[in-house]
């Protein structure tokens, strides 16, 4: 599981590099040149960087819990399985392969990347409370903690799917400066550094 760790911070550094990119061409050019796509890609690899990292915290949890190294949830115990897979196991495969290709697959087409669903997946390797515990890592309640992360969601979503356009200002972005998409990198860096804590 700390190679998911690691993953994600490194992940989160190439995040950062786009944004210090921007803040390093604003200071060599005039305000004339738009920068702030580059702040809007920052954010944007930054919840991927999430997304991705709690794929792989739950895949790999999963085949140590698979392999007797964790202890079965619920959630777990109730996962589905198609045969092919099935008969992997039986025929010797290693857990590495026949669960993890299962679970990458299944799970290929799902984003983690709202609090309700990191949750979701969690639970399939841990069976603590996530958000509670999240909120007492970072020291706040936990719905500020699963707030904060909606809002950024929210954020990612419009850059990624409507182009970032303010619909009430119609041929006009919404606003996007290099503290806001550093603010939302720093703080999904304290999100997946809690998760991990909580989980291992």
């Amino acid at each position: 599981m700390q190679k998911a760790l690691l993953h994600f911070r490194a992940n989160l550094s190439r995040a950062r590099e786009l944004g210090i990119l921007g803040s390093t061409v604003s200071q060599i050019t005039t305000g004339a040149i738009d920068l702030s796509d580059m702040w809007r890609a920052q954010l944007v690899f930054s919840v991927s960087a999430l997304d991705h990292f709690v794929h792989e915290l739950t895949r790999v949890g999963m085949i140590e819990i698979a392999k007797g190294n964790r202890p079965p949830t619920d959630a777990f115990l109730r996962y589905q399985l198609p045969f092919d897979a099935v008969q992997k196991a039986f025929s010797g495969q290693p857990h590495d392969e026949w669960l993890g290709d299962t679970i990458r697959h299944k799970h290929s087409w799902l984003s983690f990347q709202h609090p309700d669903k990191i949750a979701e997946a969690i639970r399939f390797i841990s069976s603590k409370r996530l958000w509670e515990e999240v909120g007492i890592e970072l020291g706040i309640p936990s719905q500020d903690a699963k707030l904060q992360l909606e809002l950024i969601v929210d954020r990612r979503n419009k850059i990624a799917h409507e182009a970032d356009m303010d619909p009430t200002t119609p041929g006009f972005r919404w606003t996007m400066t290099e503290s806001q998409s550093t603010g939302a990198t720093d703080y999904i860096e304290r999100i997946g550094e809690a998760i991990y804590k909580v989980t291992t």
